[in-house]
């Protein structure tokens, strides 16, 4: 990407500190259309797989939640793609659990 990641030194238990990757909406959209169609993948491996491509050791999920529930929103990205249906934080996505399991279904 020709785009700069922001990376935040962060505390990580008592003593430990840890290299946060704050991402941008750009950089979720990217990785959500990398996900295989019509298969339900795992959110932690998206923000694994982002913290490891921009030299970081973890991906804020709070950030990556709140980039999905405006990607829901905007409609720019396959979001279902990481969204569990059967998890309560898809409800805060746009037509909630219902419309995640119909678009997974929908790319079979």
């Amino acid at each position: 990407m020709d785009e700069l990641p922001v990376i935040k030194t962060r505390r990580k238990g008592r003593s430990l500190m840890q290299r946060m990757l704050i991402p941008s909406e750009k950089m979720v959209v990217a990785a959500l259309r990398a996900a295989p169609p019509g298969e339900l993948s795992d959110v932690g491996d998206i923000r694994r797989a982002l913290a490891r491509e921009y030299g970081a050791d973890a991906c804020c999920p709070v950030t990556v939640q709140r980039h999905l529930v405006q990607i829901s929103q905007d409609g720019t990205a396959p979001f279902w793609r990481v969204v569990d249906p059967d998890r309560p934080f898809a409800r805060r996505m746009i037509g909630g659990p219902e419309r995640i399991r119909e678009r997974l279904a929908g790319e079979k």
